[in-house]
């Protein structure tokens, strides 16, 4: 299938729960639609990536005033890999895209993503991003916080299991050595702390279209995205 006008300057919200593929597929679109994509879990992996590096984090125990402390001293900016095709994320200058992928960074995200300061920082950052629009942005509160007023605003969820051995796959793709248990625990507790924590919790915006990917693959949600598209930007095409 496909748009009748790829190019008018919207912004897409993905949302959902961890490993259920939204920043492959957030990234799909944005090259889809000719979008600049913008991981903003990566950006909350860079912080607690940089954290563990300075002793912030202690045997699984984050210390949120020391994170506060070293949030001046972080900057993180996206570059184009042409070999990947996509972009990776550098951490003051240093390439962390396969660093910030650990089971070790995933075990602390969640906790470091629910300090207040943390969010604010980087929500302001993602909003800066996006003022010239034509973006594809994905976390866990885009369409709720950041960006409230997102034309398009996608929900993505799997079950559990499936979305454990996605994870696990991939990280044994990369020679890691993890067990499917050892996952499947991180992605429950990970859903457990995104939709519990005080500061802006995982929800589906009250206007957010569900993709539940469980069953679906990469190009039939491509196929179901672009109907959706089609629909929500043909008042604009009038």
């Amino acid at each position: 299938m496909e748009c009748t006008n790829p190019n008018p300057k919207i912004i897409i919200a993905v949302d959902g729960y961890s490993s259920c593929g939204k920043s492959t597929f957030a990234k799909a679109i944005a090259a889809r639609l000719g979008y600049i994509f913008i991981d903003t879990g990566a950006m909350y992996r860079a912080v607690t990536l940089y954290a563990l590096d300075r002793g912030a984090i202690r045997s699984g125990v984050v210390d949120e005033d020391a994170v506060e402390a070293l949030l001046d001293e972080i900057t993180i900016d996206f570059r184009f890999n042409p070999v990947r095709g996509a972009s990776d994320i550098y951490v003051n200058g240093d390439l962390a895209e396969n660093r910030i992928r650990t089971i070790e960074v995933s075990n602390c995200v969640s906790a470091v993503s629910a300090i207040a300061e943390v969010r604010r920082r980087l929500v302001a950052m993602q909003q800066s991003m996006g003022r010239s629009r034509g973006i594809v942005m994905d976390g866990r509160d885009i369409g709720t916080t950041v960006f409230p007023d997102a034309e398009i605003k996608l929900f993505m969820t799997a079950d559990p299991k499936v979305r454990a051995q996605r994870r696990y796959d991939e990280l044994r793709a990369k020679g890691d050595e993890v067990s499917f248990d050892e996952i499947l625990s991180n992605v429950l507790a990970r859903d457990h702390a995104d939709t519990t924590r005080a500061v802006s919790p995982l929800r589906k915006a009250d206007d957010a279209v569900v993709l539940d990917n469980s069953t679906m693959t990469v190009d039939e949600q491509m196929e179901w995205f672009l109907g959706l598209f089609d629909q929500r930007t043909a008042a604009g095409r009038r």
